[in-house]
């Protein structure tokens, strides 16, 4: 069987062996479950009882399957209310530390997609925030697991629904070209991308802010959320910023607190500070 019903009987049986929880994939099933249609029909198997005794015996078929849950949904300016928190408190505070301090402004994009996240908050630094603080740099890495994605990120051309979010005051550092709307070449070798996988590795920086966002805490089982919060804590300078998703919540930890009473964003707390 390969109906719904079967897939989700399927997804809940294999998520936890990959780390991943069940109710985080909900709402994109269809996703996954058309994915996994596709690979049996790759792999010659009738339904997906016969893959399941295949990922029994095959234990690298596991690292494909892992690659099928992948959800890479991202636009521009997502969850407006996040960005604006950002652009109007989060990231002047974190900028003004960072003047004071006679040192870059660093930020990671954790789990990027195609870029948009990331090119965001560069966009936001040309355009609006960066124009008041003319001494501060802003270094930006942005990292995925998926190479496709981080290809079409380099390039930089968007559908335009994917700025449908997006102010204003932060497109003029696109032009069309087709059916495409493409960054400038500034605004794309103003981030530095990364092949990573976040369970696995992260870049060596110690940031002012990292952003999270629908990845971590929508899809991985909450120990691995416990243990990651840890290691992205690790990564972030002391009163630093961490921003989720709007409809994520973080583990319990001592090493947070919220933003000014913000839901998505929170500073790390001093107490817990790794030296640098």
């Amino acid at each position: 069987m390969t109906g719904d019903a079967a897939c989700t009987g399927f997804l809940q049986w294999a998520l936890p062996r990959l780390g991943l929880r069940w109710a985080g994939y909900r709402k994109v099933r269809g996703t996954v479950c058309k994915r996994l249609r596709r690979r049996l029909r790759t792999l010659g198997f009738p339904d997906l009882d016969a893959y399941r005794a295949y990922l029994q015996a095959t234990p690298a078929e596991w690292s494909c399957l892992d690659a099928l849950c992948r959800i890479p949904i991202s636009r521009f300016y997502r969850d407006r209310a996040v960005f604006d928190s950002l652009a109007d408190d989060a990231i002047p505070a974190l900028a003004r530390a960072a003047q004071n301090g006679g040192r870059v402004l660093r930020c990671w994009s954790a789990g990027c997609a195609s870029g948009e996240e990331p090119y965001t908050i560069v966009l936001l630094w040309r355009h609006r925030i960066g124009k008041e603080f003319p001494g501060v740099e802003l270094q930006v890495v942005a990292t995925d697991v998926e190479p496709a994605m981080l290809a079409r990120a380099r390039l930089g051309c968007y559908a335009f629904g994917s700025l449908k979010d997006l102010p204003k005051d932060l497109t003029p550092s696109f032009r069309r070209v087709d059916d495409h709307w493409c960054l400038s070449a500034e605004i794309r070798n103003a981030v530095d991308w990364q092949l990573q996988d976040i369970r696995e590795a992260q870049p060596p920086e110690i940031f002012d802010f990292v952003l999270c966002r629908n990845l971590v805490f929508t899809y991985f089982e909450p120990a691995l959320q416990s243990r990651l919060l840890q290691v992205i804590a690790s990564h972030i300078r002391t009163g630093g910023a961490l921003v989720i998703g709007a409809h994520e919540r973080l583990p319990e930890s001592d090493a947070f607190e919220p933003w000014n009473g913000r839901r998505s964003i929170f500073r790390r707390r001093p107490e817990t500070r790794r030296s640098t």
